[in-house]
């Protein structure tokens, strides 16, 4: 991979039409921020291999799709052997339920954001977590989405 640079402002004005206006084609971003489609085409594959984009992918809607019950759960483990470590969290990033996993420092080690279509979804999953090594967990069910963004705060000033 060649070596990384810094953004310009014609870069981050990508970044932020491509993260904010849904399926929008090269010619309609090269017409936005004045330049040629190439030459966007160009910036985007240089900003993919660089690793600013990861991937572009629809966001679908999760209750529509049945997957109405939300959850945020705190887990805790006992094991402490970086292999252990290892295979728990390959267990856990393959699980499908997990939208979002993060290893947390604190009172717990791990936080899943965990998409299920139903409270007996939800049971299979913990009982499917138990047999990982877990220790403790604690589940949060979310009520209502106050905000869901995946928007960054490109060039906002405050």
């Amino acid at each position: 991979m060649d070596e990384i640079r810094a953004l310009d402002s014609v870069d981050l004005q990508i970044l932020n039409i491509l993260q904010t206006v849904d399926g929008i084609s090269n010619a309609e971003l090269a017409k936005r921020i004045n330049l040629s489609p190439p030459a966007v085409h160009m910036r985007i594959k240089r900003l993919t291999q660089e690793g600013y984009i990861e991937r572009q992918v629809a966001i679908l809607n999760q209750e529509k799709l049945g997957f109405d019950l939300l959850c945020f759960i705190f887990i805790s483990t006992n094991l402490h052997q970086t292999d252990k470590l290892e295979v728990l969290e390959a267990a856990l990033h393959d699980m499908p339920e997990v939208l979002e996993c993060y290893c947390l420092t604190g009172e717990y080690d791990y936080l899943l954001k965990v998409a299920n279509k139903g409270r007996k979804d939800l049971e299979s999953f913990i009982k499917k977590l138990n047999k990982l090594g877990i220790s403790r967990i604690q589940t949060s069910l979310a009520l209502k989405e106050i905000k869901h963004s995946t928007t960054l705060p490109l060039g906002k000033k405050e």
